[in-house]
């Protein structure tokens, strides 16, 4: 019984230090959650209270004014609830949180962000220098704003913040005051309202737009017909819901539309047909609008009878003949007062008008249009002033120069050929990473800080019902917003519902209930006054060590030889650099100590080796000068180029990649590009053949053409007969005509002759015989010219069909 009695209680004085350090663990971890948020996001019932007072006392007086209707301050409420709400405010130029204890912050009248005051004075001057010194020739001596962070809003250098105010302004450096709003100085805003309406704003010193004006005015309706009636000073436009009535431009009808305000009214929807100014064409108009132009030339007779007006259908008179006044010569010296049917002649003189190049005068006689280009040879300078050249005076000289200049970004330069150094804005992309950290600047590559990055990024609490929307890049450190909702996130254990509580108040608590499953691990109670069992040995046998005994053992490149362990035995890398000369011949492996063998996996010394990097760096001896293949050109090679090249790749540099110059043995040029050795006797050149006759051709490679030979075919043998008979045809016409002007000539000399009368039947049968020869040519002739003829009239009426 006594050691019954015993082991209860130890179990019970166990029982009760494990439940002391329970509770112990327990407030331990409820005081860190308790610690880790600050004492703006208390969430008890008194911040609460203090909070809705606060904005109660701000709003009482335009409250009062409205009867109790807050239903306009719903823009104005939401950035007084963001003071109060810790991480809500974000100064956009440190991303850095704007606290309610801050003394030193600054309000843009614009977007009405806040910002810590010594950020945005930064931001100011950084701004005004950037801009003076990319557009002043005199370097600030003129006054640039400076533009918002957020909403670009531009403020004079003047207005750069050098006090800390309060929202209204009246007040400097307002004290922390817990019962007003922060950085509020506690008295009426009385700033003038927007859009202004005479009067002043009734609020508090507050943050963001002043709301509308809640003043009641007595305003008549928009089209002043009815009597005025009491309005809201935000909202006093009002329609009666009656006709205008008001008298319409065509002083013939009245305006139909319902009160409205303005004075444009609604034309009354009725046409009727007017003529144009000219009175050629008449169209349906509407009444507000009748006069109109047709758009045609005028046509009628000027002053002086002789021409007619050139301008489009125009109201007025015309106006004078342009010819009737006293006119000169084309080119000015001469004027004379000709009738306008008289054209005025060139004067006969030198012309001298200026050319377009405003520095010569035109060398021609007196003439009608335009000079023609200045063609002086003259000496210009290129654009950017560094080079001169002789050349023609209306051509514009510009250099293959490159600007060296940086562009107004101050980054990349601006390498426009023959640029006269206005150098235009940059035009790449910024691509900074912003203060956000997660995004980069999409804005034209500028100077200075980027603006601030517009992405915003959500908040939630740890049960996502709540919201609270900060500025990118302050996710991270803002604390998540204050959640009323009940957390419906699962218990830690496996129980599905567990004990009720708020978001964000430690971790998800576990259930209450007893668990029926079986657990992983054995449980033995254990306390200070049960002694530790005695130490036991144990008797083991250990296998032996490795062999520690040293061999003496080279690195990889050979650098140094050290004992390594036998059973470590191994070539190693002692860590230097490897020093064997590269195929420049110049530099030395910067690699650590690598393994380098040759092809019999033999190790190497001093020798360079292809296992060890490929050179990178320049080169510091002179480029090696030689001829090209062909023989032309002058070619510059680096030689780290040329010493790490294979032969395919020495070919290539040492071609000019121009065509081959030399000929080949038939004549032609080889059409390879520059390159070593003979010329190949191939040659790819088309050439024509032709057969016997001439008739047909055909293109072969050159080197074909000695192994081919082209044969005349029937078409050829057809026309080879045909040109035969047609020269037979031609021989003998040639023989008649000799023998007819043989016979013509003995004719000429026997008429001299005295007494032929005993000839004269001779001559007879001799004239008879030279009529008969002149009928078989004339035969001969007119055939083949009338088949011509025939065959031509053909072809004309089947071309016609």
């Amino acid at each position: 019984r006594g050691q019954e009695g015993q082991g209860e209680s130890v179990q019970s004085k166990f029982e009760e230090i494990r439940r002391s350090n329970q509770a112990t663990a327990l407030r331990l971890v409820e005081s860190r959650v308790s610690s880790s948020s600050s004492d703006e996001d208390n969430d008890d019932d008194d911040g609460d209270g203090q909070r809705g007072r606060i904005l109660e006392s701000t709003f009482t007086s335009y409250t009062s004014q409205t009867g109790g209707d807050a239903s306009a301050l719903t823009r104005t409420g939401q950035y007084l609830s963001d003071m109060f709400q810790s991480g809500a405010l974000t100064c956009l130029i440190c991303i850095a949180s704007v606290k309610r204890t801050q003394p030193v912050v600054w309000s843009c009248s614009g977007c009405f962000s806040l910002f810590h005051l010594p950020c945005i004075q930064k931001w100011a001057r950084d701004s005004v220098f950037l801009i003076s010194s990319a557009t002043d020739e005199d370097f600030g001596q003129k006054q640039h704003p400076w533009p918002c962070p957020k909403c670009r809003t531009e403020y004079p250098p003047s207005a750069t913040p050098n006090r800390y105010m309060c929202y209204c302004g009246k007040l400097q450096d307002p004290p922390a005051d817990p019962w007003l709003v922060p950085h509020s100085c506690g008295s009426i805003c009385q700033q003038e309202l927007r859009p202004s309406c005479g009067h002043t704003c009734l609020l508090l010193c507050h943050p963001g737009p002043c709301p509308p004006c809640p003043k009641m005015v007595s305003v008549s309706c928009l089209c002043g017909k009815a009597k005025p009636l009491p309005r809201r000073c935000s909202n006093k436009s009002w329609s009666c819901q009656q006709q205008c009535g008001k008298l319409l431009a065509c002083k013939q009808h009245t305006c139909t539309q319902l009160c409205h305000t303005g004075g444009k009214h609604t034309p009354v929807p009725c046409h009727t047909a007017v003529p144009c100014y000219t009175g050629r064409q008449t169209a349906e108009r509407p009444c507000a609008s009748p006069r109109w132009t047709c758009q045609q030339v005028c046509g009628a007779h000027l002053s002086c009878g002789n021409h007619t007006c050139e301008e489009v259908c125009h109201d007025g008179a015309c106006p004078p003949c342009p010819r009737s006044v006293s006119r000169s010569c084309p080119c000015g010296k001469t004027k004379s007062s000709l009738p306008c049917t008289e054209e005025v002649l060139p004067c006969g003189d030198t012309c001298d008008r200026r050319l377009s190049c405003l520095k010569h005068t035109c060398s021609m006689r007196c003439h009608r249009g335009s000079c023609e280009t200045c063609r002086q040879e003259v000496e210009k300078a290129c654009r950017c002033g560094r080079h001169r050249k002789p050349m023609a005076c209306h051509k514009e000289y510009l250099c293959d120069a490159k600007c060296p200049q940086t562009r107004n970004c101050q980054r990349h330069q601006c390498r426009r050929k023959c640029c006269p150094g206005n150098c235009p804005p940059c035009d790449q992309i910024c691509g900074r990473t912003l203060g956000c950290r997660n995004h980069k600047c999409p804005s034209v590559c500028h100077q200075g800080s980027c603006y601030p990055c517009p992405e915003t990024v959500p908040v939630r609490c740890s049960c996502g019902s709540s919201v609270l929307v900060v500025p990118c890049g302050r996710e991270r450190s803002t604390k998540p917003p204050r959640c009323r909702e009940p957390c419906r996130l699962p218990p830690s254990c496996h129980h599905r519902d567990g004990e009720p509580h708020r978001p964000g108040s430690g971790p998800v608590p576990a259930g209450s209930e007893p668990t029926a499953l079986p657990l992983c691990v054995q449980v033995q109670l254990a306390g200070p006054w049960e002694q530790p069992a005695e130490p036991t040995f144990m008797k083991k046998a250990l296998p032996c060590p490795p062999c520690q005994v040293p061999i003496p053992t080279s690195c990889f490149g050979e650098h140094e030889v050290s004992p390594v362990p036998c059973h470590r035995q191994g070539r190693f890398s002692c860590g230097r650099a490897c020093g064997r000369p590269l195929a420049c011949g110049n530099h030395s492996c910067s690699r650590e100590c690598h393994l380098v063998t040759d092809g019999n996996q033999a190790p190497l010394t001093n020798r360079m080796s292809p296992q060890c990097e490929a050179c990178e760096e320049g080169c510091g001896s002179q480029m090696l000068r030689q001829r090209c293949h062909c023989r032309i050109s002058t070619l510059y090679l680096e030689c780290r180029k040329l010493t790490v090249a294979d032969e395919p790749t020495r070919i290539q540099l040492g071609s000019c990649s121009n065509q081959c110059p030399k000929e080949l043995s038939c004549g032609h040029r080889c059409k390879q590009v520059c390159h070593p050795g003979v010329c190949e006797e191939t040659c790819q050149q088309k050439v024509k053949l032709r057969c016997p006759c001439k008739r047909i051709k055909k293109e072969v490679m050159c080197s074909l053409a000695a192994q081919s030979e082209l044969q005349c075919d029937l078409v050829c043998k057809d026309q080879k007969r045909k040109a035969s008979q047609e020269a037979a045809l031609e021989e003998e016409q040639k023989k008649l005509q000799e023998e007819l002007e043989a016979f013509e000539k003995r004719q000429q000399r026997g008429g001299r002759r005295s007494k032929r009368r005993g000839r004269r039947e001779e001559v007879d049968e001799e004239q008879e015989r030279a009529r008969r020869w002149r009928r078989r040519c004339t035969t001969f002739l007119l055939l083949p010219l009338g088949g011509a003829v025939l065959s031509a009239a053909a072809y004309y009426l089947l071309s016609q069909a």
